[in-house]
């Protein structure tokens, strides 16, 4: 590239050779003839015009030089750019890097909260160098819940770090579940420790079932489940939604809060209920502060309760340091979510697409039957992420199958019988008793009581019909 110091040497050798003519021209002049004052003005006007518009042009060259220079060398990058970055970008393509990028984060996430928590296995010969250590470990979970140690709570920890294999379970599905958990925990302002809840409710089984006849991660009851907003009936059961019940699970953690000011009697009262706590505050008499402080006057199962979510949050955080490993869970971490606006059978997708059934059921526990029942209303249908755009692309494919899977449904008479079929009833006889009814239908006392609106399970009558409910 040509540069200052080179323009500026050939315009001044230009300047010199102009002068110099200009010298000799005056002398052959001033021998000719001697030239005016004016006349000499004109003649080094004309000198200086003819040297600016030299100037001029080279300065011209010079810009279109550097212009074509420049464009030469972007048009080169820009090429191997192209070249370097050129990549096959079909939908499918998206979905799996989707899929990848989100097994990263949940991966590093977990990680990198693990990290903080790695100790050393220590062989310790007495009960108080364990009781420190444990002490020690859970100071260490800084929280607005308070984690104090005592003997309870090390028996619970024991419970949970033994060789039975259930924090390996446990450790499988949170990798699924807590990012979930966590981020509904966040969006409602509470902390993020009461993930360990999930734990003592359900050990992360989205289907589970007590014998009281609660359900899903986090245990609700029908009459509680509804009052936060989840839909409950023969053809879908939010309480299974992983989602959706977290999300009532957290406003209804929040109320417990609101209510009592303490996290250790919130956590109690979402076991119990608060009928229970607050008859447990009036007995103990005084200024109960905590949990610690009625501990004697809660429900048995209760008392266990808050121990058991303190040794649960260590067994989570500290679980390399008593040798438990855990492998991948059952379900695909990278999930995404469709919107279904018209009655669809879980069958009719694995199908079409390549994903089986049961990992459809998996990911989509609150259909009872296998239908979405979006007639209404649109419903949520969860995807292993990278099956999403073999889904959008197919689904004209998908629903055209509703004649096979859903020919009974498509009639509304037909789905009144199929929903009334969800349920059967039996005739009390003489000797029947409702416990043994109950063991007989596979289901509980309570909730016989329950669907059947029996305010004493020992007032049954000959012949009396109960109404029994299919899972």
């Amino acid at each position: 590239m040509m540069n200052n110091r080179t323009l500026a040497f050939i315009l001044l050798t230009l300047l010199l050779a102009t002068c110099s003519t200009s010298q000799s021209f005056a002398q052959s002049r001033t021998r000719a003839k001697r030239l005016t004052a004016k006349q000499q003005l004109v003649i080094e006007r004309q000198r200086v015009d003819s040297l600016s518009s030299l100037l001029a042009e080279y300065q011209k060259r010079e810009k279109d030089w550097q212009k074509a220079w420049h464009g030469q060398k972007e048009e080169k990058e820009n090429t191997q750019a192209k070249e370097v970055f050129t990549v096959d970008y079909t939908p499918a393509t998206a979905d799996s890097l989707a899929e990848q990028l989100r097994i990263k984060q949940v991966g590093d996430a977990l990680q990198n909260f693990f990290d903080n928590y790695i100790c050393e296995p220590v062989a310790l010969s007495t009960d108080t160098q364990l009781d420190s250590l444990y002490s020690a470990r859970l100071k260490a979970l800084v929280s607005p819940i308070y984690f104090p140690y005592n003997e309870l709570v090390r028996s619970y920890i024991k419970r949970y770090t033994d060789s039975s294999g259930l924090m390996s379970r446990v450790l499988a599905l949170a990798q699924y579940y807590f990012p979930m958990i966590e981020d509904e925990l966040l969006k409602a302002g509470l902390p993020v420790e009461l993930r360990a809840m999930a734990i003592i409710e359900s050990a992360l089984q989205a289907t589970a079932v007590s014998r009281a006849g609660a359900a899903g991660l986090w245990q609700f009851m029908p009459s509680t489940a509804k009052s936060y907003g989840l839909e409950v009936n023969s053809m879908i059961d939010e309480r299974y939604d992983p989602v959706k019940s977290t999300i009532a699970a957290c406003k209804y953690m929040k109320a417990l809060y609101n209510m009592y000011d303490d996290w250790s009697l919130a956590i109690a009262a979402y076991n119990c209920g608060p009928g229970n706590v607050n008859k447990a505050l009036r007995r103990t008499g005084g200024n109960p502060q905590s949990f610690w402080d009625v501990y004697w006057y809660l429900p048995r199962e209760t008392r266990g309760y808050v121990p058991a979510f303190i040794a649960a949050t260590y067994a989570y955080a500290y679980h390399k340091s008593h040798n438990i490993s855990y492998g991948e869970p059952p379900m695909p971490i990278a999930v995404d979510t469709i919107q279904v606006n018209r009655l669809l059978h879980l069958g009719q997708v694995s199908a079409t697409i390549d994903v089986s059934n049961e990992i459809l059921k998996m990911l989509n526990p609150q259909y009872k039957l296998d239908i979405i029942p979006a007639v209404n209303k649109n419903y949520t249908l969860v995807l292993p992420a990278n099956r999403v755009t073999e889904y959008i692309s197919q689904q004209d494919s998908i629903f055209a199958k509703d004649s096979t899977f859903l020919k009974e449904y498509l009639n509304p008479e037909n789905v009144t019988k199929k929903i009334q079929a969800t349920s059967t009833y039996y005739r009390v006889k003489s000797g029947d008793t409702l416990g043994a009814i109950a063991r007989r239908h596979g289901v509980t006392t309570k909730q016989l009581m329950q669907w059947n609106n029996l305010k004493n399970a020992n007032r049954l009558s000959i012949g009396q019909r109960l109404r029994i409910e299919k899972r």
